[in-house]
């Protein structure tokens, strides 16, 4: 990823609070079991392409590998090559009881209900019962941090090599939840001062 694109730290510098969310999200677990579909490898190997595949946008920490690694072994979804072999060359192969597991998650869609627990919106709701708090304010300063992001990864949309669709595909999604965000806001402002008016 481009270093100068989103500013300084590639990309970490503005988005820690959001990627330590974002990486809840990710099923670890399955992507692990997607990364050893291909061939066998070690706990090392997988956190390093785990962060290639999705743009260096979700940091996995090795340790979190590791620990997944034990319970899919556990499960019967993963085995080691060598069972008495230990450390971080330790290599990991899919199993088949892992493989219907990938395919079965693949095919299934997200779970949708209850809608996820969204900051931004717990934020607008609490700002009506504080007193001395302007939910417009609010809302606009979070409208325009959110369009900085929008242009940030307009910015690393242009940057982006034709051979790193990965990357390509983590910008259009973030651009379009981004302009989805934008687009709430906008409708929470109209339905906000309609309420005030009635009030």
């Amino acid at each position: 990823m481009p270093g100068n694109v989103l500013g300084s730290g590639c990309y970490n510098r503005y988005a820690n609070g959001y990627e330590a969310r974002q990486a809840r999200l990710v099923s670890v677990r399955h992507a692990l079991l997607a990364l050893l579909s291909s061939e066998p490898k070690h706990g090392l190997l997988l956190q390093q392409e785990f962060e290639e595949q999705t743009g260096e946008v979700w940091p996995l920490n090795v340790g979190q590998v590791y620990i997944t690694l034990q319970r899919l072994e556990r499960a019967g979804l993963v085995a080691s090559e060598d069972e008495g072999a230990a450390g971080p060359r330790k290599r990991f192969t899919i199993t088949p009881a892992g493989g219907e597991e990938l395919q079965e998650w693949l095919r299934t869609p997200p779970e949708g209900l209850p809608p996820p627990r969204d900051e931004l919106l717990i934020k607008v709701l609490i700002s009506l019962r504080v007193p001395g708090a302007d939910v417009h304010e609010i809302v606009q300063v979070h409208r325009r941090h959110t369009i900085e992001l929008m242009q940030r990864y307009w910015r690393l949309k242009a940057a982006v090599g034709k051979d790193d669709i990965g990357l390509a595909l983590i910008a259009d999604a973030e651009m379009f939840r981004l302009e989805g965000i934008v687009r709430w806001l906008d409708a929470a402002d109209i339905r906000l001062k309609q309420y005030a008016e009635n009030r």
